[in-house]
C-alpha cells in the first residue's frame, strides 16, 4: 500500500489535503466538515489525524465538528488559540502518526499570520513533501496580514533550502491569477510562458494546478527571486525608486500583487 494524497475543495478555491495509507487518513486545514466528512464516508476511511497551519478560519472551520464525529486529534500551532487542539506543535517538533508511514517535520513560518507553521512529511520513497498553507501559492505567496516582509522573507527561505524536487501542497488554487500577475513582474520568462500553458489544460479538464514542484516555483515565483536583478527592476519600477534590500523588494511585490 502506497500513501496517497488527494485535495478536497472547499468554499471557492481551498484545498483540503487528505494524506491516506490503508483505510486510514489525515487532513490538513480543514475549514468545511462537510467535504470532508463525504469523502471518508465514499472511501470508507478513519479520520485519525488533523494538522492545523494557522488560525483563518477558511483553515479551521471544521476542525471541531471533525473532531466529534471521528476522534481525530488535532495538532496546531502553538500561540495560535485555536479551539481543539490537543498537541501544540512549534519549529523543531517531529510528528510521528502511528498509522501511517510518514514523519512531520514542524517549521515556523510567520508572514501571513504570526502563528503560521508548514508541515515538511518526509516517508521512503517519496519526495519531500511541503503543506505550507497560506505561505507559499504557485506563482504567489500569502498576504501579510498579520507579519512583515523580513519575516516572509525568511520563511520563505526556509522553503528555498529544501531540495529542488520537493512537492509543495498550498492551501487555494490561486494559480492562474498567480501567473497572471507573474507575468506583468517577469513578461520575457519562459519557464513562466510555458507554465501558464500547463495550469490552463489542467483547469480546463478541472484538475488542480497543486501540487507545484521546488523547482518550478524557483524559476517562476517572483517572491521567491527577490534578489534576482530581473524582479528587483520591475519593483523598483512599480514604486518608481531604488530598493535597498530583498525584504524591501518583497514589500513592494506584496503592495503590487494586492493591487493587481
Amino acid at each position: 500500500m502506497r500513501i496517497q494524497i488527494k485535495p478536497i475543495s472547499a468554499f471557492n478555491d481551498n484545498y483540503i489535503w487528505i494524506i491516506i495509507y490503508n483505510n486510514n487518513a489525515c487532513v490538513i486545514d480543514p475549514g468545511q466538515k462537510e467535504p470532508v466528512l463525504l469523502f471518508l464516508q465514499e472511501n470508507k476511511l478513519n479520520l485519525q489525524q488533523i494538522l492545523i497551519t494557522h488560525h483563518h478560519a477558511d483553515h479551521t472551520g471544521g476542525v471541531l465538528a471533525l473532531v466529534d464525529e471521528t476522534g481525530a486529534k488535532v495538532y496546531g500551532p502553538k500561540g495560535s488559540g485555536i479551539k481543539g487542539i490537543h498537541h501544540y506543535v512549534q519549529e523543531g517538533d517531529v510528528i510521528n502518526p502511528p498509522f501511517i508511514p510518514i514523519a512531520f517535520h514542524v517549521l515556523n513560518v510567520p508572514g501571513h499570520t504570526l502563528d503560521h507553521v508548514a508541515y515538511i512529511a518526509m516517508a521512503e520513497n517519496y519526495p519531500t513533501m511541503i503543506f505550507c498553507g497560506d505561505t507559499l501559492f504557485s506563482c504567489g505567496s500569502g498576504r501579510l496580514f498579520e507579519g512583515n516582509s523580513r519575516q516572509m522573507l525568511q520563511s520563505l527561505d526556509k522553503f528555498k533550502k529544501m531540495s529542488e524536487n520537493s512537492l509543495l501542497f498550498c492551501a487555494h488554487e490561486y494559480t492562474l491569477s498567480n501567473i497572471k500577475w507573474a507575468q506583468v513582474v517577469d513578461p520575457d520568462n519562459q519557464v513562466l510562458q510555458q507554465w501558464k500553458q500547463e495550469a490552463e489544460a489542467l483547469r480546463n479538464q478541472g484538475l488542480p494546478t497543486l501540487p507545484t514542484t521546488l523547482a518550478r516555483e524557483l524559476n517562476v515565483n517572483p517572491f521567491l527571486r527577490v534578489e534576482q536583478r530581473e524582479i528587483k527592476r520591475a519593483a523598483e519600477h512599480y514604486k518608481g525608486h531604488p530598493l535597498s534590500s530583498p525584504e524591501a523588494v518583497l514589500a513592494a511585490l506584496r503592495e503590487w500583487k494586492n493591487s493587481f
